[in-house]
């Protein structure tokens, strides 16, 4: 088989690719080492900055978003016995969007399919060679070994995927920071306690309370990285859902059962370049973040907005400078949203080895950022999300 760009995983970053290229008449093959039931059913992100959204619309992936989606104009942080809600609407204009990843992952891969695209579904790509010259991705599909011959190849197969690891070790170096908490993700299906996200800080640890609907409550409770769900009973649960929120202004919890509970360690992880040859990383392949920020999928997307561009300037008018610059341009939105993640991070989880000066400290901050118009202001512009590259030259 033989395809212009071949594209490896059918995440966020890899459909909206496909998707974008075909509105220019540029051919791709996206491999998919699972099958389709899971990747649109796996419980993942749900918060979209406006950027995205406004970039869905444009490219016309947002009819079903528009119908379902939850807008959000502000965001609450409860802290010290208070809540400080952050009008992003008054601020800067704009808003996030709630909107589940498996979601849009659905909408991509059912419209790549009307377009008459391909996807390989349990197609698992085991080998990268050619990227100097003529690029080949070898994978496994029904028990048999099959070669994918392209120009390029996007890796957007994730952190444990082959495309990070295809660049030569002497050519690539990785930047992480492990911390030294996790989070215990819970769904519950029940009224979510405020109709925008709610942010709390308090003395026992760090606590998200989302949605994924009007009666889907998501929720967040700050754990150690080794914790295990057999020390997380449903009374404990229920205990530190109240005692965190604390009904901070009125704000309670609603009961309902608890549908899916895991623990998910954190981490900010960069890996450069973005791109070796004729391979180019995006999203999760080359950056993550933690999820306090709420910038994964986001920054996936601006990658691919950076990477379209540029193989769309290449195969229309037979430039290559966009793809020579990918990583310099993807890098300083990558950097930002990891210093603003890892901001968030440290400002609302108490470290579990504090002293009672480094929580009087945390506090102090949280009253200085949300206190004063500038503060709010920075919190609502890196929110709801830093302006993206265009996607087309």
């Amino acid at each position: 088989m033989r395809t212009q760009v071949a594209i490896i995983g059918a995440g966020p970053a890899g459909l909206l690719l496909s998707h974008m290229l075909h509105l220019e008449g540029i051919d791709s093959v996206i491999l998919e080492s699972r099958p389709y039931d899971y990747i649109t059913t796996r419980i993942r992100a749900g918060l979209m900055e406006q950027n995205t959204v406004d970039l869905l619309n444009e490219v016309g992936l947002a009819d079903n978003l528009n119908k379902t989606a939850l807008p959000h104009d502000g965001v609450q942080f409860t802290f010290d016995g208070s809540c400080h809600r952050i009008d992003m609407q008054e601020l800067i204009g704009r808003r996030v969007t709630i909107y589940a990843q498996q979601l849009i992952v659905k909408d991509m891969c059912d419209i790549r399919e009307r377009d008459g695209g391909t996807i390989l579904y349990e197609a698992e790509a085991t080998a990268i060679s050619g990227l100097e010259g003529k690029p080949v991705v070898t994978y496994h599909c029904k028990g048999e070994e099959h070669s994918l011959e392209c120009d390029y190849v996007a890796g957007c197969d994730g952190f444990h995927g082959i495309s990070r690891l295809a660049i030569p070790e002497s050519s690539r170096q990785d930047f992480d920071r492990i911390y030294p908490f996790g989070w215990l993700g819970l769904l519950i299906a029940a009224v979510p306690p405020s109709e925008e996200l709610v942010y709390s800080h308090s003395d026992s640890g760090f606590a998200l309370f989302s949605m994924r609907s009007e009666e889907l409550t998501r929720a967040y409770l700050q754990v150690r990285p080794d914790d295990h769900l057999d020390n997380w009973p449903e009374e404990r649960i229920w205990h530190e859902l109240r005692a965190r929120l604390c009904e901070h202004d009125g704000l309670s919890i609603n009961n309902g059962e608890i549908l899916q509970k895991a623990i998910t360690p954190m981490r900010s992880w960069v890996s450069e370049p973005m791109q070796y040859g004729r391979l180019f990383l995006a999203g999760d392949s080359a950056h993550i973040v933690p999820p306090t920020g709420a910038k994964g999928m986001n920054l996936a997307m601006a990658d691919v907005c950076v990477l379209s561009r540029a193989l769309i300037d290449f195969y229309k008018n037979n430039r290559t400078a966009y793809l020579e610059s990918y990583t310099q341009t993807c890098l300083k939105r990558v950097w930002r949203a990891e210093h603003f993640s890892w901001w968030m991070t440290t400002m609302l989880h108490p470290p579990y080895d504090a002293n009672p000066f480094d929580l009087k400290r945390q506090i102090a901050e949280l009253h200085t950022v949300f206190g004063s118009d500038a503060g709010r202001r920075l919190v609502a512009e890196n929110y709801a999300g830093l302006p993206v590259e265009p996607w087309r030259p």
